[in-house]
């Protein structure tokens, strides 16, 4: 049962920072100008962060994916 908890938080945890990295990208490619008001806006160095951010939940993704039981 503890791997099997352990896989879920990681698919959990992945499926998150894919999600925000890809939004962070195109909010700093400056294709998704919301909110108005957000400092990642059309700002090259948002893109590189979410680029980052979304390659980190990917792994471990695909750890999860490769986990036994």
């Amino acid at each position: 049962m503890g791997r099997r908890l352990i896989r879920l938080a990681l698919q959990a945890i992945g499926a998150a920072l894919v999600a925000s990295g890809i939004l962070w990208a195109l909010q700093g490619l400056g294709i998704i100008m919301w909110p108005e008001d957000s400092i990642m806006l059309a700002r090259r160095e948002w893109a590189l962060y979410g680029a980052i951010t979304s390659a980190l939940g990917a792994a471990l993704l695909l750890i999860a994916q490769r986990m036994r039981f």
